[in-house]
């Protein structure tokens, strides 16, 4: 009988093989997917990294690029905070000898004295290489609108505070020519993001259209890729798995191809507008999420929600919901818990090779 952490390494060796490496090797060059990987698909491996020197963390940029580099994926987003320039040229030189491309996160000025800040992190982003810096509006704890929130008037006061943000953050990255790709974060939804994105007016100002987020709001998440094509500078794909509980649903992120979402025909439809725009996986391997959309408290700051946006997406949860449980990761071993992360990354590069 094989132990749960001998069966994971040994999905990773298989997956491993298939693009052409051995799990071990520090100097591969495997084949290149034209997938990247969101540094949010490493949450729990950068969530031990608390206390460390800051070149020393997962999250390191060039050693989160080295890491990629040899999983073969085809860039990386992460933050890359303020370097000194040599750095980002060494980054940026790196990621060009892999043919492998960079995209920031960062986060919005909070105010004009917080401009400072801003404006070194997209000056490095571009030093390093990257067009595009993925950015949120700000929010309470962990950003979903229904959680954070206890009324509309909240919300929309968290709204009007955001865009205050971006009016700040527009002329920094007009003037540099660097493009804000604003996340769908389980907060506004395609109406209400719309709406942002036209009172900006920016050719510099689109979207980091997350193919699974919106589910959340009750979005039907085709709708949401279609609304959001023509503004998308960046994707984050994910596939999802649903399923019914007391409250409303459970929404859990699984390997590509592992769930309910026509990824093809979403990837068709964004490259349709931007034949150029890049996809980074975001696989989040954390239990699934509460969406608890038969509570008061998840309507207190929803405003006017349509019912008609409840009852189909309760018909999709039944729709794809299996009778199985969704996994469940906070059950296991931290380090059983980090070897399933590793291999839902690598299985989702696998599927990636068909884009």
């Amino acid at each position: 009988m094989y132990s749960r952490r001998e069966m994971l390494l040994s999905m990773g060796g298989a997956v491993a093989a298939v693009l052409g490496r051995s799990v071990g090797a520090t100097a591969a060059s495997p084949p290149r997917n034209r997938l990247g990987i969101c540094i949010h698909s490493y949450a729990l491996r950068s969530g031990q990294d608390r206390g460390r020197p800051a070149a020393e963390r997962f999250a390191e940029p060039l050693r989160f690029l080295e890491y990629c580099h040899r999983l073969g994926a085809g860039g990386i987003q992460v933050p890359i905070g303020r370097q000194e320039e040599a750095y980002a040229q060494a980054l940026r030189r790196r990621a060009e000898a892999y043919g492998m491309f960079v995209e920031g996160s960062a986060g919005l000025p909070r105010d004009r004295a917080d401009l400072e800040r801003f404006e070194a992190e997209v000056a490095t982003a571009q030093a390093a290489g990257a067009t595009v810096i993925r950015v949120v509006l700000p929010s309470r704890g962990s950003g979903r609108r229904y959680e954070a929130y206890g009324a509309a008037a909240e919300f929309q006061e968290a709204r009007v505070a955001g865009r205050r943000m971006l009016e700040l953050a527009e002329p920094v990255v007009a003037r540099r020519r660097m493009r804000l790709a604003l996340e769908n974060h389980k907060d506004e939804r395609v109406p209400e993001r719309l709406e942002t994105l036209k009172h900006m007016s920016s050719e510099y100002l689109g979207v980091c259209v997350d193919t699974g987020n919106s589910i959340a709001l009750l979005e039907d998440p085709m709708e949401v890729v279609e609304a959001y094509a023509p503004w998308a500078f960046s994707a984050h794909l994910k596939d999802m798995a649903v399923q019914e509980y007391e409250d409303g649903f459970l929404l859990a992120e699984v390997p590509l191809g592992e769930g309910f979402l026509d990824l093809p025909r979403m990837i068709r439809v964004l490259r349709q507008h931007h034949p150029e725009v890049r996809f980074s996986l975001e696989m989040m391997t954390r239990d699934p999420l509460k969406v608890p959309c038969l509570t008061d408290r998840y309507w207190a700051a929803m405003g006017d929600l349509p019912g008609r946006d409840l009852a189909r997406t309760l018909r999709m949860v039944r729709m794809h919901g299996g009778k199985e449980p969704l996994p469940e990761i906070s059950p296991l071993p931290l380090e059983e818990q980090l070897d399933v992360e590793e291999a839902n990354v690598r299985k989702c590069l696998t599927w990636a090779f068909r884009l």
